[in-house]
């Protein structure tokens, strides 16, 4: 049998297209492309056109207007197109041109084109492009049937660093498939497959086949409206989000239900799947509906920190009403204000207190649409009837990962009975199975001695307490991702605290909690008329706690400025901020275990007693998706919680199995692994076979073989049964470093490709051998799997201070200092800088290298600093003698970058402005001098 070609899938692709009535049209280069575009254009701005009685722009007009698309970022770009652009004609007159008709979607020109020819660093040729009014935005890459879809993603990627230039630089979206599997994905480059989206019906049935996906997603007015409504510009990162399929139906059910009825309605997306986007382009789409006056998003004071006012600012900026004066929330209720994001807890005492309330007495009867998020919260019923009973016109929404129903109710109202119907369902089964958050590990551990034990038995605690400091950097890989410890109550949290104390963690450990003014001060002495075990109240505690965070970070917190402590928390715990340390274990009672959102944080200890949405609120802390390295959350629980956490996930799940949502054991992993090892060593029986391997096609698939080994080892390593040693393994700890050193070797010659070299005019990329167009390049070698946090700077640094230039064994550690960068995935290109360091440092100067040893003067990270700045200095001053381009726009550059970790490209745009070369050329020069300046990035910049 013979297998679909790539040739036969793109040919059958827009056989579908011209059937749902696109324009074929044939643009073999990019001068094709812009004539297109030009006549596109006119057609698109036809009526505007006639009003200064003309049907063109003329040649120079025309020549403005691209002047105009070029300049700016990719995420600028994305806002010109959303713009009508003012013309100044040559005879004095003014034309507002549009881009894109954002609001009557299916009123825009759409053609489809294939094998468009661009030259950039590369010349390539794109499979199928979508134009929309002669702009190409929608990006199709195909492979055959039988190749692994990843590889059409790499190859966009690929493309971003080589060749996406000029008007590509407007695509919105990309598509990939190999025929039976498609996913999409928005513009926003190195994002990661697995932010890559297959399609569904609206009851999450996947449209995984081309012809399929093809019929609905490219159906006209629905790729349209995708592009028009559905494509997020995200003010705070910059980038382009596109809304996956449960998201779309979510919002356009609540759109649907607003138009057609006054009747309230919930939207159960499980904890993790995105619901802070989606409620927020729901509230923004319903905002633009004719008659309705006022769009409230209300949240949980608790869950309105400054990290999630910032991200909210990021999709509606000025909406946020932050501050703790109910007054600043009556003003923007009563004011112009259309949307308003508020808490409940101070929109409960606008509308409930006669001095705040007599000033909303006119939005009271308008058209109030309300959106609450977390709805399944407990104090959620009381303020429910307040806000019904004052507002006449009102219509809510709610969204929860985790509704209350009869069974979990505890006596108060079911989210049915406050929201009436559940709108759309997305299940974690849901979001499991399409890669959008993860599954959990749950694992029990059971102390020496639980017979009789009381949970609060000291003994027990610090068994437990020196268990959690043996496992932290076996579940948190090195202390890549952090942990949080869920306790039963806050005195529990302080015996806890201070047993960790007392055991000199090197880990940084924190602890918050809230406390009553006048909680209960009763202890162990309680009754026994011998006063109190400790004079200081809950208070006191706390601040002691916050002096120890303080001294750890060099912070200045207080009982005093609470929130700040908690948003300074929040902070170093989501690890996003490269100039905060992050903390690595929190302790908590409640706080951080519903609303808390880190891709970073991997792990969750349990001494509490969790059921039915507490406990699935509290495990979804760790399963956001984040790379291939976080396979799923991991759950320690010192208590037997199993009933629980089977209850909770049969009730979340619509009695689904809970195989899906739970990982398998350790015995059933082990056993794949060792399956997985034996077909690998039939194959590769030893280490030498691999240097036999001469061909790209036979490293390729070694490549391949053994990145499976990789990603099942990462899978099983976190598993507290796991031990290296383990002789029942098929492939021992020194046999899959041997295969992983060479691994390495393929690797590096393929990560870390030259940026000079491009191909003569005319040349494209053709695959090296016979119709298989997989390449070494096409592959993503998961190397993050293969690097460890503890191979950083102060590591490397610590290990060259230990030299001794004068011992007979100086050379062997020196090179050990060099192997060890070797063998991590992400060191292993920076080997060469710290050789040249060592040889500057100690082999040529051994004298004040020793004498610096010994009177405590060596300040090596000093040293290193500026070695390291020296040679980036020479890296810098070499790229512009190369390109002959201005060393301080270079210099300027990677400043911008290192203050800001984002790139400036306009920068080096204005730089080679001044070069007298043409358009193309320059953009092939922005290009390839970017692409050089990002190896500097990441040879020169160490965490």
């Amino acid at each position: 049998m013979v297998t679909q070609s790539e040739q036969v899938l793109e040919n059958g692709l827009i056989k579908t297209l011209k059937e749902m009535n696109y324009e074929y049209i044939s643009i073999k280069e990019e001068e094709n492309l812009y004539a297109n575009f030009k006549i596109q254009l006119e057609k698109h701005n036809k009526k505007e056109l006639a009003l200064h009685n003309r049907e063109h722009f003329t040649d120079k007009e025309f020549g403005k207007i691209c002047i105009y698309l070029e300049g700016g970022t990719r995420f600028e770009k994305a806002k010109k197109l959303r713009d009508l652009y003012p013309l100044e004609t040559e005879d004095g007159q003014r034309i507002w041109v549009e881009f894109l008709n954002k609001h009557k979607w299916c009123q825009n020109e759409f053609q489809v084109s294939n094998q468009i020819t661009v030259e950039g660093r590369k010349k390539c040729r794109y499979d199928v492009t979508i134009l929309i009014n002669g702009l190409p935005l929608v990006q199709i890459e195909l492979k055959k049937r039988g190749v692994e879809l990843k590889e059409a993603y790499n190859q966009i990627q690929r493309y971003h660093k080589t060749s996406f230039h000029g008007l590509f630089d407007y695509i919105q979206l990309f598509v990939i498939s190999n025929g039976v599997n498609t996913r999409y994905f928005a513009n926003n480059p190195n994002s990661g497959y697995k932010f890559t989206f297959n399609w569904t019906d609206a009851d999450n049935i996947p449209f995984n086949d081309l012809s399929k996906f093809a019929y609905f997603f490219f159906d006209m007015c629905n790729l349209g409206k995708m592009i028009s409504k559905y494509i997020v510009l995200h003010e705070g990162d910059k980038c382009l989000m596109i809304l996956r399929p449960y998201q779309f139906y979510a919002v356009e059910r609540i759109l649907e239900r607003v138009q057609n009825s006054n009747k309230n309605g919930y939207i159960w997306h499980t904890t993790g799947a995105g619901k802070t986007l989606t409620s927020f382009k729901a509230a923004q789409l319903v905002s633009e509906i004719d008659g309705i006056d006022k769009v409230m998003f209300v949240v949980d004071r608790h869950d309105l920190d400054t990290q999630t006012q910032s991200e909210y600012e990021a999709f509606e900026p000025g909406a946020v009403d932050g501050t703790d004066n109910t007054y600043e929330l009556i003003k923007r209720l009563s004011g112009e204000s259309k949307i308003i994001i508020t808490t409940i807890q101070k929109l409960n005492c606008a509308i409930t207190k006669d001095y705040y309330n007599k000033y909303l007495q006119k939005v009271r009867h308008k058209k109030v649409v309300m959106i609450f998020d977390e709805c399944h919260r407990s104090h959620f019923g009381d303020c429910h009837k307040n806000i019904v009973k004052f507002f006449s016109n009102l219509q809510i929404f709610g969204f929860t990962g985790t509704p209350i129903f009869v069974e979990n109710a505890k006596q108060e109202h079911t989210t049915t009975e406050v929201f009436e119907e559940c709108l759309h369902r997305y299940l974690i089964k849901d979001a499991i199975a399409d890669e959008n958050v993860l599954g959990f590990l749950v694992e029990y551990y059971k102390s020496k001695d639980e017979t009789g034990v009381e949970y609060t038995n000291v003994t027990r605690m610090r068994e437990i307490a020196k268990f959690i400091l043996a496992n932290f950097n076996k579940s948190t890989f090195d202390g890549e991702f952090n942990a949080l410890f869920a306790i039963q109550s806050v005195p529990m949290l302080l015996q806890y605290y201070k047993i960790f104390k007392e055991l000199n963690p090197k880990i940084k450990i924190g602890a918050v909690f809230t406390y009553a003014a006048n909680s209960s001060q009763d202890d162990e002495q309680t009754g026994m008329n011998q006063g109190f075990t400790n004079e200081n109240v809950t208070a006191d505690e706390l601040q002691s706690i916050i002096d120890d965070y303080n001294k750890m970070f060099g912070t200045s917190f207080s009982t005093e400025n609470f929130s700040a402590y908690y948003d300074d928390i929040n902070l170093r715990m989501k690890k996003k901020r490269k100039d905060m340390e992050p903390l690595d274990l929190l302790l908590v009672v409640g706080m951080f275990l519903t609303g808390f959102d880190a891709k970073k944080l991997n792990t969750l200890y349990v001494d509490k007693n969790l059921e039915y949405h507490g406990l699935l609120q509290a495990f979804s802390r760790t399963n956001r998706v984040l790379n291939e390295k976080k396979r799923f959350g991991k759950i320690v629980c010192f208590r037997d919680l199993k009933s629980n956490v089977d209850a909770s996930i049969k009730l979340f799940s619509n009695n689904q199995p809970n195989e899906i949502i739970i990982r398998e054991s350790f015995e059933k992993v082990k056993e794949k692994f060792n399956e997985l090892s034996l077909k690998f060593k039939e194959k590769y029986p030893d280490v030498q076979s691999i240097d036999q391997l001469k061909s790209e096609y036979d490293k390729r698939d070694f490549v391949l073989a053994f990145r499976e080994i990789i990603k099942k080892r990462a899978e099983i390593q976190i598993y507290e049964d796991f031990d290296e040693e383990d002789e029942g393994l098929v492939l021992s700890e020194q046999e899959f470093m041997d295969f992983r050193s060479k691994y390495l070797d393929i690797t590096i010659g393929n990560t870390n490709i030259p940026t000079t070299v491009s191909p003569s005019a005319g040349e494209t990329e053709t695959p090296p051998y016979g119709n298989d167009d997989r390449t070494l390049d096409d592959i993503d070698f998961c190397l993050e799997l293969l690097h460890s946090d503890i191979i950083n700077v102060a590591y490397i640094l610590a290990l060259i201070s230990d030299l001794d230039p004068s011992s007979n064994d100086y050379q062997e550690k020196r090179q050990q200092i060099l192997d060890t960068m070797i063998k991590d995935a992400v060191m292993r290109n920076k080997a060469k800088l710290i050789d040249g360091f060592i040889r500057q440092n100690i082999d040529n100067d051994k004298d004040r290298f020793t004498k610096s040893k010994v009177d405590g003067s060596m300040d090596l990270e000093s040293r290193l600093t500026s070695y390291v700045s020296q040679e980036r200095y020479k890296a810098i001053q070499n790229l512009a003698a190369e390109e002959d381009i201005d060393e301080q726009a270079l210099t300027t550059f990677l400043n911008e970058y290192d203050f800001l970790q984002k790139e400036k490209s306009p920068i080096i745009q204005e730089a080679i402005k001044k070069k007298k070369i043409g358009l193309k050329q320059r953009q092939i020069l922005l290009k390839r001098i970017i692409g050089k300046l990002r190896t500097i990035i990441q040879l020169y910049n160490w965490e």
